[in-house]
């Protein structure tokens, strides 16, 4: 998709949702001895979720894995929509866009692994990240610069303000 198109179909964007692992963060967790599990987030990221919801943009995580982090950290940013160990990804946004009034084509998917792929495609604007597996970038209606865990959601979230505003100006 070309720059103009990308900007058309951002400017329609009133849902975006992510995947957590690889996405919100680098991929990799931590388990102690004990179980107990932990995952780094990168502020940045959050500050652009927070920036989404205070324009009105409804924000999501869809997420095949379960994790308290990922609980905890949503609260703290106001992420209402958190879908957790989740088999179906498709059905899970097509819920939450019934339950919100938001068309599956009004959403952007933030994905990085195969899992992703048919919400990805589901979805009116599918982004990867840029440690994305190869066969989610090549898919992808646009693949960031920054890598899961790195700014990646901040760049999105970004993109998809920027998008907004030069539409409704």
């Amino acid at each position: 998709m070309n720059t103009a198109g990308n900007a058309t179909a951002l400017s329609q964007i009133r849902l975006v949702a992510f995947d957590v692992d690889g996405v919100f963060t680098d991929g990799r967790f931590y388990l102690t001895d004990d179980g107990v599990e932990s995952k780094s987030f990168n502020t940045q990221d959050g500050f652009g979720v927070r920036r989404l919801i205070n324009a009105g943009i409804e924000v999501a995580v869809i997420s095949g894995r379960q994790s308290g982090a990922v609980d905890h950290r949503m609260a703290e940013l106001g992420v209402k929509h958190v879908v957790q160990g989740c088999r179906d990804k498709v059905a899970a946004l097509e819920t939450l866009g019934t339950e919100l009034g938001v068309s599956v084509a009004e959403c952007a998917f933030v994905g990085d692994d195969i899992p992703d792929l048919p919400l990805l495609q589901a979805v009116g604007f599918s982004i990867a990240v840029a440690n994305a597996v190869a066969v989610v970038r090549e898919y992808c209606d646009h693949t960031t610069t920054a890598a899961g865990g790195s700014g990646a959601v901040r760049e999105v979230c970004d993109l998809i303000l920027a998008a907004q505003s030069e539409t409704a100006t």
